[in-house]
Order: structure tokens, then sequence, then C-alpha cells
């Protein structure tokens, strides 16, 4: 099976899936920030805070451009890897990219108790999220081989609808 890549807004479930598509349907799994945070030997916040926020999207892309050979691989990828144009053809080139969608108070809810996210430490609410969301929309639509909403819905009927997407990709 070709790659998938997941991207989307923080908390519209990249990683939840990304697990699920692992333990059912067995492909190899690659949490990007994971990585990132492994290799480094610091938190995301952490990279942020002491090399910035342009280093650690080097780092991203790095990951990408590594990932190239994999096959059979789903990458649950940070929120803001189709940021980058390279980033996109370089998951082009190895897979598919499907884009998880989440409405700002569905990411809220999902995201609200958790301080690794270091672009919304501070600026915790839905009126933030909306803006930050809407400001990566075209980036997120414009990358997407394939759109799947996940709002109110259960993991196991998100991701039969994405490899059904992807089969016909």
């Amino acid at each position: 099976m070709q790659n998938i890549f997941l991207i989307g807004f923080m908390g519209a479930g990249k990683s939840t899936v990304a697990g699920w598509l692992n333990s059912r349907q067995g492909m190899r799994l690659v949490e990007m920030d994971q990585q990132i945070v492994q290799k480094e030997q610091m938190s995301i916040s952490e990279i942020f805070e002491t090399k910035g926020e342009s280093y650690f999207r080097c780092l991203e892309t790095g990951l990408l451009e590594e990932l190239q050979d994999q096959k059979d691989t789903v990458v649950s990828c940070g929120g803001g890897v189709p940021m980058r144009q390279c980033n996109v053809d370089a998951m082009r080139r190895s897979g598919v990219v499907v884009y998880l969608s989440a409405e700002p108070e569905t990411v809220y809810m999902r995201v609200k108790n958790n301080h690794d996210r270091p672009l919304l430490e501070g600026n915790m609410n839905v009126e933030y999220i909306s803006g930050l969301l809407e400001k990566r929309l075209p980036a997120y639509l414009a990358a997407a081989d394939v759109t799947v909403k996940t709002d109110g819905r259960e993991v196991e009927e998100i991701c039969l609808e994405i490899l059904e997407k992807c089969r016909e990709k």
C-alpha cells in the first residue's frame, strides 16, 4: 500500500487515525513530532524557545525527505507541515495526502488541556484557533489529495473512509 500522510490542524485527529491505521491495517507508524522530539532530545516547546520555529520547520522537511523510500507507512504530520511547498512535494512523491478537517470548536475541546502546543499556549480559545485555522486552510486544501471530516465521528468510520478514498486515488 502507498504511504498515507495525514495533515490538518492540531486536534483534528491525526495521531488517533494514524494509530488506528497502524494497529488495524498493520501500516508502519511515523509520528513526526515524536520523532523530532526524540532526535532533538527536547520538547517541541523547547525547540521553539531555544532554536526557533524555522529550525523546527527545517527538521520537519528533513524527516519527510528521509521517508521518501518508505512504503505502507502512515505519517501523522505536524499541523504546520503543509505550509511549505517543498513538504507537500515530498509527501506527494511517496503517497497520498489526506487532510483531516475539524471545526475550531472541536479542536478546542480536543486540545484545551494540552500544554505541548507552543502556538496555542496563552491563546487557548476558539477565536484564536479559528483565526489560525483560517490562515492555514488554503495550504491544507491545496496540499490535500483527499479531505475527510472528523467532527463527531468515530475513528473507525474516519479510517474506513480514508482507506476507500486512497484506493480510488
